[in-house]
């Protein structure tokens, strides 16, 4: 469970990053808005527990901004600023939750594990054109059909899925397979292998999954966009 944690005050966010490592999180600290946009942008998080506070760019502005790219994923509110007019801003502006300091821990991780419970909820399935995906059973169709997708192809998948109409990178991708101690070039040809030598084979690596995974998603009426010099984005063919 990845998790930002946007803290100004070092104190607390030292307390709370070994709190919530102890209970399973992995988490990245940002000690301002600035650094909290930075990390949105690089990495993919489960989960963010936002100041509003936050010094160079303030809490409500990053949760506007994240909410222009990204609807669902789960933001909670973490702030010494309790008065209605702070909670209605605050979640108006797209935060799933709101919780004042000063606070208890046990609370706190109860709300972001219910945020948590609510998104995989949300997410178990999604449907884009003729192409289905159930998360649960890590399998997709199209138009019925099910698809033979290896565990990185269900992975890219699902990441483009995910952020449906948003460019994703190759570094995103590879930290998204980060997880899988097979590697990313797991079943690609020799020559492809070989590349790492000139540190090339992450980047073919995913070059040669987006190939795969174009041909089965044939008939879907969804497609794998490449943006030149930036990435890939899945979207709906166009008439």
């Amino acid at each position: 469970m990845n998790l930002l944690l946007a803290e100004d005050d070092a104190i607390l966010a030292d307390a709370l990053c070994e709190q919530m490592r102890a209970s399973g999180f992995s988490v990245a600290h940002a000690p301002n808005g600035a650094v909290a946009q930075y990390l949105l942008a690089k990495q993919q998080f489960d989960v963010v527990v936002l100041d509003l506070g936050l010094p160079m760019v303030g809490g409500i502005e990053v949760l506007r901004q994240l909410r222009q790219t990204d609807a669902s994923l789960p933001v909670l509110i973490l702030t010494a600023l309790d008065s209605l007019e702070d909670r209605v801003a605050g979640l108006n502006a797209g935060a799933d939750d709101y919780l004042t300091k000063p606070f208890d821990f046990p609370e706190l991780e109860a709300r972001l594990r219910a945020l948590l419970r609510r998104s995989r909820a949300l997410k178990a399935s999604t449907e884009l054109g003729q192409l289905s995906m159930q998360r649960e059973t890590r399998s997709a169709q199209v138009r019925g059909e099910m698809l033979e997708l290896s565990p990185r192809e269900f992975d890219l998948l699902d990441l483009l899925l995910t952020h449906q109409g948003r460019v994703i990178t190759k570094e995103q991708i590879n930290q998204a397979w980060a997880g899988d101690r097979g590697g990313a070039g797991a079943g690609i040809s020799a020559s492809t292998a070989a590349s790492s030598a000139d540190g090339g084979a992450a980047t073919n690596a995913v070059e040669v999954y987006i190939h795969r995974l174009r041909r089965k998603l044939e008939g879907s009426q969804v497609a794998i966009r490449t943006v030149r010099g930036l990435g890939y984005l899945l979207e709906l063919e166009r008439a």
